[in-house]
């Protein structure tokens, strides 16, 4: 395995924690008490921890690009 397929493989690893915390957290915010009492579907409870989970993995997956960008050594780039 390649440096760059390490590099892939451990960012899908961070975007899909960052989806299932992201999902875990819309769940959380009451959308399913709101469908269970009909003041929302369960469509839209649905949509709405999707969106959740979409945003938990972009956000994870930027955190991990920057987090790489500022361990990565200094001159790491330059050498040509």
């Amino acid at each position: 395995m390649t440096e760059n397929e390490k590099e892939v493989a451990k960012a899908a690893a961070v975007a899909s924690v960052g989806a299932g915390v992201g999902g875990a957290g819309g769940a959380s915010v009451g959308v399913l008490e709101l469908a269970a009492q009909g003041a929302a579907t369960g469509l839209t409870a649905g949509v709405v921890i999707g969106v959740s989970a979409a945003a938990g993995a972009v956000l994870a997956l930027l955190g991990y690009k920057v987090y790489r960008n500022l361990t990565k050594p200094k001159g790491a780039g330059e050498a040509k």
